[in-house]
């Protein structure tokens, strides 16, 4: 007998799950329908910012595979199609579709993919003609209109995550004014604030007006609605354009509403194989939901397209007949602005501290290249180790061309459990136009190591050096 697999998002997770599961099964075993609200499927919001920029095309570019593509390889693609309602006791959802219409599905096997909503504060004038969210492609083309206006000289970001620092860099491609006002006291909060202070330099060395401290309270508007300026408690900052990036939180309303349980961060619980949990037929993956830190043991919610893609794959393997779990993350993302890399893995001090652990922390100044060679770019690393046993807790690189990917050996040591003592022996590869005879990763791990040593010593002579971080 023909199951059906209903798929609700058609973006990484959904249509990857999907695809997996029509690898393993037939289509007259495994009926596939996925629904997707928007009028695109499988494309990557990640490079949205850099479309806007200028350093691809778009949307199309965007796009991995087409809604029509998907329909030849035997998966239902509906677009404009909405879910709005789970009923899990008689194994069906509620679909309504573009002209309004609504009709029950039923399903065997439920994939929950719907995703991050972006952060927009019920402020004054947030929803103006103006501001403009960063999403979708439609979000994309929403904001190139938007440039291509008469008079627009002088944009204002809202928020120093990633994506108001990668916006920040596409307004100043257009030529634009750009302010960025973030609450925080420095930009990316997914550094310690000695790295995010060096994000901070390399924004303002651009041309960027960084506002810290700064909360936005309003959105004023002018006489035909327009955004015209952003104010915070203390001043006006004047706009004819208005970008957010203050983050993402789970798209759950609807995984809430059916009773599925979720996490401390709002999104949904599954187990290793991505199963929702205390449940037989639901799963769930992408950016709706919590994942395991495997260095401090805790839930979080980390957005990221490289989470939701091997989410469904494992999703659609295990739909399929096979067995694929998910173990967890070590919190490695990278970005840039311009020409400044941006990248972190594992635990920052604060993320350190909550879970409990005690640290030493080493910060070393490197270039990417040996000395002598040119265009050899400056960057800085810092490096959280595990008190007394050495444990590499986490990893931190601000710098130029050639720093950001070295934060995957520190994935790869947080993920194996390495001490920075263990580090130091990894036998890298050299020579001068990739690397120092030591690359700055291993001058780090040298240095936390040497300093884990000497707490050791210090501790073992008496000395009390708990809630100390060397650098």
């Amino acid at each position: 007998m023909t199951e059906r697999l209903v798929v609700v998002g058609g973006d990484a997770t959904g249509m990857s799950a999907a695809s997996q599961a029509r690898r393993r099964r037939p289509a007259d075993d495994l009926e596939i329908v996925a629904f997707e609200r928007g009028r695109h499927v499988s494309y990557s919001a990640c490079g949205i910012p850099y479309w806007i920029a200028g350093d691809t095309t778009g949307p199309d570019a965007l796009v991995a595979r087409t809604a029509a593509e998907h329909r030849d390889r035997g998966i239902d693609v509906r677009l404009g199609t909405e879910v709005t309602e789970i009923d899990r006791d008689g194994a069906r959802v509620l679909v309504r579709d573009a002209d309004g219409r609504e009709r029950w599905t039923g399903y065997d096997h439920l994939v929950i993919a719907t995703g991050a909503l972006p952060v927009r504060p019920p402020i004054p004038g947030i929803d103006a003609p103006g501001v403009f969210g960063v999403q979708t492609l439609d979000d994309g083309e929403a904001v190139l209109r938007g440039l291509d206006r008469d008079g627009v000289r002088r944009a204002v970001v809202v928020g120093g995550g990633y994506i108001g620092v990668e916006m920040a860099e596409a307004m100043l491609r257009h030529g634009l004014d750009v302010t960025l006002v973030d609450r925080n006291p420095q930009p990316m909060t997914t550094l310690d604030p000695d790295m995010g202070r060096l994000v901070r330099k390399a924004l303002e060395g651009l041309g960027v007006t960084v506002v810290s401290g700064a909360a936005a309270r309003e959105v004023l508007t002018g006489a035909d609605g327009r955004a015209r300026a952003v104010a915070t408690d203390d001043a006006e900052y004047p706009a004819d354009l208005v970008v957010l990036g203050l983050g993402v939180r789970p798209n759950t309303a609807l995984a809430r509403d059916a009773g599925l349980p979720l996490g401390t961060h709002g999104g949904l619980l599954t187990d290793r194989s991505m199963r929702v949990r205390d449940t037989e037929r639901i799963w769930a993956g992408g950016d709706c939901v919590e994942v395991l830190n495997l260095v401090s043991g805790a839930w979080q919610h980390i957005a990221l397209g490289t989470h939701a893609n091997k989410h469904g794959r494992i999703i659609g393997t295990n739909i399929g007949g096979g067995y694929a779990t998910f173990p967890g993350v070590v919190g490695t993302a990278v970005s840039k602005v311009c020409d400044v890399e941006i990248a972190r893995t594992g635990l920052k001090e604060s993320q350190a501290r909550a879970a409990g652990l005690d640290f030493v922390s080493a910060v070393i100044e490197s270039t990417s290249r040996a000395g002598y060679y040119p265009q050899a770019a400056l960057m800085t690393v810092k490096m959280l180790a595990e008190r007394g046993t050495g444990r590499l807790l986490g990893l931190q690189i601000v710098g130029g061309e050639g720093a950001a990917k070295r934060v995957d050996v520190g994935a790869v040591a947080l993920t194996a459990g390495m001490t920075v003592g263990r580090m130091v022996d990894l036998d890298l590869g050299y020579a001068p136009p990739f690397s120092p005879v030591w690359d700055p990763v291993l001058v780090a791990a040298r240095k936390a190591a040497d300093t884990v040593a000497a707490d050791i010593a210090r501790t073992a002579g008496g000395a009390d050096t708990r809630g100390v971080s060397p650098t």
